[in-house]
């Protein structure tokens, strides 16, 4: 597999991004400062990952998504793994991501990955998207922020 960044004049994988985030809107918002990362896999690719800088010292994964057939493969902690790589080599010393109180999968493999949860940000995903999200039947209501320090 390979980890490779986007230039911004390729064409962004849609497909993926939004699966992760189902508003085009909020995404291309923060596309536009962020850099793009996919993972290829026998010349497809299968994964995405954006990394957003917040400041000089912390950065966002502001969006990850697996092609949704090849879930459970180790293609998501491929990605987390090399944007953790990606991000402490830009010197970044924090790394954070929210994901839905409803995301149970995410929520596990981030902690995994060394994240802990820093903060929730109550009815986010009310207030900020005009349809109702479920996962597994359970509705998307708060975010939860998790974060990495990436100095140990």
């Amino acid at each position: 597999m390979k980890f490779e960044k986007l230039s911004k004049k390729e064409s962004f994988p849609y497909e993926f991004l939004l699966l992760a985030d189902p508003s085009k809107e909020l995404v291309d918002k923060y596309l536009k400062q962020s850099d793009v990362f996919v993972a290829i896999q026998n010349g497809e690719t299968v994964g995405v990952v954006v990394l957003f800088p917040i400041t000089m010292v912390e950065a966002e994964i502001k969006n990850i998504a697996v092609k949704p057939a090849l879930e459970g493969q180790g293609i998501g902690s491929y990605l987390i793994k090399n944007v953790i790589k990606t991000a402490k080599q830009r010197k970044y010393q924090k790394l954070s991501i929210g994901t839905a109180n409803s995301s149970i999968g995410p929520l596990y493999l981030y902690q995994k990955h060394g994240f802990e949860i820093t903060d929730i940000i109550k009815w986010f995903f009310i207030n900020n998207y005009p349809e109702p999200i479920y996962e597994d039947g359970l509705q998307a209501k708060h975010m939860i922020i998790l974060t990495k320090d990436l100095t140990k």
